[in-house]
């Protein structure tokens, strides 16, 4: 499956954003995605992931209550909805596909797309 990052861009603190990941292949709704973030000299974290109904649901402490990850499984595409956005928000942000087993280890998905910047200022 091939995944395509967009909706970064440059935005104040207090603002809001929508990431959008597109996926190619038929079989985008049977996968859990999830969106990671990452600064320079940083590992990649977790921020959220989404089970492939929907269903379930997973946050970082970090952006629980300000973002919100959802999907459309008719279109290929998940969403981050980022509100309340900090300058500490500021990272690539990746979406990935397909874990093995915990939706929260980056090292257990098996495709990545190619990232977008997210970059708030204060």
């Amino acid at each position: 499956v091939q995944l395509q990052a967009s909706g970064g861009g440059l935005v104040q603190a207090g603002g809001s954003l929508r990431l959008s990941c597109a996926a190619s292949g038929r079989t985008f709704s049977s996968y859990t995605m999830g969106w990671f973030r990452q600064t320079p000299g940083e590992e990649r974290e977790f921020v959220a992931a989404i089970s492939w109904s929907g269903g379930s649901t997973y946050y970082a402490g970090a952006v629980k209550g300000r973002f919100t990850i959802s999907r459309d499984n008719a279109k290929n595409t998940v969403y981050l909805q980022m509100n309340s956005l900090k300058p500490e928000d500021t990272a690539v942000y990746y979406c990935a596909a397909d874990p093995h087993v915990s939706p929260v280890v980056q090292y257990e998905y098996d495709y990545w797309g190619q990232g977008t910047q997210v970059t708030v200022s204060s």
